[in-house]
């Protein structure tokens, strides 16, 4: 017997009742998305009740993923009960943990970052640093890179989220000081409860600059009472695929597999299918947010979307009798909206059995309702926020 859980992450499906208090009224990736590309051919996702969800909230409607009359997943729209809209606290919300307050946000800039904090950053890397300001990632990589490659300096940014973001070129600062560094950081933000720090590394030349894939998230500590807690306590096996590990630091994982695209994840994906292991799998699909919803690319973000949606086809096919399955995500990143950053929007929910046909899921008031359900399939003990949709 075992759970999937599979975040498509930035996947939202229409603003959350608050956008309007983080500036997002009116984003909707997935229908805007679908719009941009002239109708999304999803399959897969159409016939489990993808195109179901938008009628539960009153949203725009999917172009090219119709309602499905019988649909074979059960559906519904999650609302984040938590303060923010990052990676961390869609993530933690799913697990078990509500964040009342949420994690601190930086200033735009420039400066960003308090004095105190750069100067014990310069002093503790033995390195300067260049940036401090809110930025999208690409733009200051391009309008920094010649500098940090002149001057070995770090390139520190932020953003809408709770952020303390490092670049560095891989050929002028190796990786092992850049995650030093990132560790050195860590220690400084914790005061301030923020999120996460994030390794940015690149390679190349100026003009032709690149991202590598040995980005690194250093989350805050996971606090104790979520989903894996109840799991340990319970016997269960709780693996995480993608940048998960990164994200529930702290938390009693039983075995991480660590990756940096979708490719990559849906790979060891099947792989899991195919055990007879009795365990929960916590994924996270990242291209979609990383590669397109950042970069303001729906093109590129629907192509993500299709190859997504036949894997998940296949993926299907190898579940068992008794397994379950649940895709949701962890905020919106609407391509066509302003800015580059997150959009606080509602996020889909499915959750397939195999021979169960499926149902209205409704509303959910919290992504816990995911980690709650999770405690109920596996006959564990309850979480202390949410309520089971199985």
């Amino acid at each position: 017997m075992k759970c999937f859980i599979i975040v498509l992450d930035s996947v939202g499906i229409g603003e959350a009742p608050d956008a309007s208090e983080y500036g997002d009224s009116g984003s909707n990736t997935l229908a805007h998305i679908g719009q941009a590309v002239r109708g999304l051919n999803l399959p897969v996702l159409q016939k489990l009740g993808l195109g179901n969800i938008p009628s539960l909230t009153n949203g725009l409607s999917i172009n090219g993923v119709p309602p499905c009359p019988a649909p074979s997943a059960g559906f519904g729209a999650m609302q984040e009960m938590s303060k923010g809209k990052d990676t961390t606290t869609g993530h933690w919300e799913m697990a078990g943990i509500e964040l009342k307050k949420g994690f601190h946000i930086f200033p735009p800039g420039p400066p960003s970052f308090p004095d105190e904090m750069v100067r014990d950053f310069e002093s503790q890397t033995g390195r300067k640093i260049a940036g401090n300001k809110a930025a999208s990632g690409i733009a200051i990589m391009n309008e920094l890179g010649e500098r940090q490659i002149k001057e070995g300096c770090w390139i520190v940014y932020t953003s809408a989220d709770s952020v303390f973001q490092i670049t560095a070129n891989e050929d002028v600062i190796p990786l092992k000081e850049l995650y030093s560094a990132c560790k050195i950081a860590r220690k400084l933000c914790n005061p301030y409860k923020v999120g996460r720090v994030i390794a940015r590394p690149f390679v190349g030349k100026p003009g032709s600059f690149k991202r590598t894939e040995n980005r690194r998230d250093f989350s805050c500590h996971m606090p104790a009472g979520t989903i894996f807690h109840t799991l340990k306590d319970a016997g269960i096996q709780a693996i995480t695929v993608g940048k998960l590990d990164d994200i529930f630091t702290g938390a009693p994982i039983t075995r991480s597999i660590h990756m940096e695209n979708n490719k990559d994840a849906q790979k060891a994906l099947l792989g899991l299918a195919s055990s007879d292991s009795h365990c929960m799998v916590f994924a996270n699909l990242i291209d979609f947010d990383m590669l397109y919803g950042h970069r303001r690319d729906a093109a590129g973000y629907a192509g993500a979307l299709q190859l997504t949606d036949a894997f998940l086809g296949e993926f299907i096919e190898m579940l068992s009798a008794g397994d379950l399955l649940i895709i949701t995500a962890d905020h919106g990143n609407d391509p066509t909206f302003r800015g580059s950053d997150h959009t606080r929007e509602y996020v889909p929910l499915l959750a397939y059995r195999p021979g169960i046909a499926g149902k209205s899921l409704g509303i959910r008031k919290g992504f816990y309702d995911i980690g709650q359900s999770v405690a109920s399939f596996f006959g564990a003990s309850p979480l202390p926020h949410g309520q089971s949709f199985l």
